[in-house]
């Protein structure tokens, strides 16, 4: 089992999951960060990290963000990996909480 980023990272990107990462399984996108899911080890380090509150046990992510368990997986396979802190969007704390992100995610 992994862990998924789901939609509130979108637009806020922060980075603390990254810094206590064991593995190199987050992948930056241009406003979202996904975990591989065939590196992630489940050591549950991310989960309290993440400021948004946008890490999940894979089976424990919420009904209404389902889609985000494949999403991460697809992503994964396209976008770099990042395996230092960065400074989250100039705008993040704004996103952080708002409902209906899907449509911002930049791919």
């Amino acid at each position: 089992m992994a862990f998924v980023v789901t939609e509130n990272c979108i637009k806020c990107k922060f980075t603390d999951c990254v810094d206590v990462c064991p593995v190199d399984c987050f992948h930056e996108g241009p406003n979202f960060l996904v975990i591989d899911p065939d590196e992630c080890i489940d050591c549950t380090l991310c989960e309290p990290e993440c400021p948004a509150n946008a890490i999940f046990a894979e089976d424990e992510v919420p009904e209404d963000q389902q889609m985000f368990i494949e999403l991460n997986a697809q992503l994964a396979k396209q976008w770099p990996i990042i395996t230092d802190v960065q400074t989250p969007l100039p705008d993040a704390d704004e996103w952080n909480g708002k409902e209906g992100k899907r449509a911002f995610l930049e791919k």
